[in-house]
């Protein structure tokens, strides 16, 4: 099993990069989506937060979710190649809580969508600051990977 690990390494993480920018796509997509469909839902514009809401579900079930499976798999893969992660070191264990952070946020961002189609989500202005913390998770995230410290 480690022979195949390590010969299909450079695949795995290949894939895991892919899945990482689709999910990360969504998750800087979705709340500003949010943000507009709870400024036009108060404004009382049916119809455009109709339309917000169908994008947000595709986004969300279609995109995000099978991106966000494909990077925990990629990456569980990765952590099992042997010889590719030193767990004594501190990296491994910032970039896992930022990766368990980032699947939190996904998490609660589904949940929001729930809540602005019953008509009870936050403000636009809460879903823009909102917005700001996948981009703080991506900052530990790659630096973890990359300077390994």
């Amino acid at each position: 099993m480690t022979d195949l690990l390590a010969l299909s390494y450079p695949w795995v993480k290949s894939l895991h990069i892919m899945a990482v920018l689709s999910w990360m796509a969504g998750l800087f997509y979705l709340p500003r989506l949010f943000v507009y469909h709870a400024e036009r839902g108060r404004n009382g514009e049916a119809e455009p937060a109709t339309s917000l809401a169908i994008m947000e579900d595709k986004l969300l079930r279609l995109i995000m979710r099978p991106a966000m499976i494909l990077t925990w798999i990629a990456g569980l893969l990765l952590v099992a190649t042997p010889g590719i992660v030193d767990w004594s070191m501190a990296w491994p264990w910032t970039k896992a809580v930022g990766v368990i952070a980032m699947t939190w946020f996904h998490m609660w961002l589904a949940g929001q969508r729930r809540l602005l189609q019953a008509g009870q989500g936050l403000t636009g202005r809460r879903y823009r600051m909102m917005n700001e913390l996948p981009t703080i998770l991506m900052v530990v995230i790659v630096l973890s990977v990359i300077l390994k410290f």
